[in-house]
């Protein structure tokens, strides 16, 4: 593919990412609770989009304490822009300085804090955050790559999508040790990174005493500071650029886009879960009272049918599957087809309930219409988890049907637990005791 082919694919990916990015922060039916819960990620979101538009590339490094990470982007820049110093823990926090200016933006390059010198936690947290918003990634040893490092740069690989791992401080080990070093390193890093991408530099190389001797043979003891080895990591920094770099930028965007879409919908998932939950555990509270408060026998099973039907209805409006009252009530019937075919005798107990609860007195009548309004509050949790479960999989019982469904549901839950809640919610509503 020719150069301009290249960069017209370049844009084409810039666009479409920015597209992506646009739709998800306008996206209007995302409900304001779960933008409040993602605020970060949305700031995130605005930040990537606005370095699409302004065709910004951000390279970090990334490293343990005092391997050269500050000193590195030092000598990339040509001058002493980011803090060094002999003692640990000199770059606290990420920080960043426009490198140079490239087609239609810019180039930067961002420090970041030493592994070592935080948490594990709190580092995979920082890893993760930098190199998700970053296009490039310079990890940074000065020997042999520990397992701590090892494991740092998996988690900056999760995150980030194209890698350089440079061995710094090259100018401590001779040409032999050297050479070793590297192959250690490509053995060591097989399949995580390409060969290509494993580089040496020397970005402060250690003063050399120089002696100088005059006409008279009197010698001059001299400190010389040598230049910086940086220029193979340069050049292959800007070879991926050229190569890669729109796509790179599109690709990073498009990643993020990826991570924070699946977070946004299972932040949506457990708010609809949770709403689903209170409104399910209602509408079982108003079928237990009903029932249990009905004096007419039988006619208590019908009026707990259309409560539940209710139920599902309201149900579908929450997963924003909204379905009418006749779809929901055949739902209703082949959940209940099936929870009669595994509990057939509890709902045998109900119907002789309801009979028997037209002919009995006093305290019996008490005992009856609280026991029946709790199989009642139990039938329709039951039903409610089903019917949401099938809102849940798209409006689908999945490849296992419904009486898996409800034989999972019915294995999940601690009936007796479930039985005592009910009565003691419908007793405390109907304000009776025993």
């Amino acid at each position: 593919m020719t150069e301009k082919g290249q960069l017209l694919s370049g844009d084409s990916h810039l666009e479409l990412a920015r597209e992506s990015l646009l739709d998800l922060i306008n996206d209007k039916s995302i409900p304001i609770s779960v933008r409040s819960a993602l605020e970060d990620d949305y700031q995130q979101l605005q930040l990537i989009l606005e370095k699409i538009e302004h065709g910004h590339i951000y390279i970090a490094v990334f490293g343990r304490v005092s391997v050269g990470k500050s000193a590195l982007l030092n000598a990339l820049l040509g001058e002493m822009r980011f803090s060094t110093s002999p003692l640990h823990g000199e770059t606290v926090q990420a920080k960043h300085v426009l490198w140079k200016e490239y087609e239609s933006g810019g180039v930067f390059l961002i420090d970041t804090p030493g592994i070592n010198e935080i948490s594990g936690e709190e580092r995979e947290r920082v890893s993760h955050d930098v190199a998700s918003r970053c296009d490039l990634v310079i990890f940074v040893v000065d020997g042999d790559i520990t397992n701590t490092e090892i494991m740092a740069f998996r988690q900056i690989k999760n995150a980030a999508q194209r890698l350089i791992l440079v061995l710094n401080k090259a100018d401590r080990y001779n040409q032999s040790d050297r050479k070793l070093l590297l192959e250690n390193l490509r053995y060591r890093m097989a399949g995580l990174i390409n060969q290509q991408d494993i580089l040496t530099a020397a970005a402060q190389p250690a003063e050399r005493i120089v002696i100088f001797v005059d006409g008279d043979g009197k010698e001059t003891e001299t400190r010389r500071q040598p230049m910086a080895e940086v220029t193979e990591l340069r050049e292959r920094i800007w070879d991926i650029l050229k190569a890669e770099g729109k796509t790179m930028v599109a690709l990073n965007a498009g990643l993020f886009a990826g991570r924070f879409s699946d977070r946004l919908g299972r932040e949506i998932i457990m708010i609809r879960r949770d709403l689903a939950e209170k409104m399910v555990r209602n509408y079982c509270l108003l079928n237990g009272v009903a029932v249990a408060c009905n004096p007419i026998p039988v006619a208590d099973i019908l009026a707990a049918t259309a409560i539940d039907v209710a139920m599902i209805v309201h149900l579908s409006s929450v997963y924003n599957l909204p379905i009418t009252r006749f779809e929901a009530g055949s739902l209703l019937k082949t959940i209940f087809t099936q929870l009669a075919f595994l509990v057939g005798t509890v709902w045998g107990m109900h119907i002789i309930a309801s009979a028997l609860k037209g002919i009995s007195l006093g305290i019996s009548t008490v005992v009856t219409a609280a026991g029946q309004g709790t199989v009642a509050w139990y039938g329709t949790y039951i039903i409610g988890k089903a019917a949401e479960r099938y809102f849940l999989q798209g409006k689908s019982w999945g490849d296992s049907g419904p009486k898996k469904v409800v034989q999972d549901i019915l294995n999940s839950l601690d009936r007796e637990s479930l039985l005592i809640q009910a009565r003691e919610d419908i007793l405390a509503r109907l304000k009776l005791s025993l």
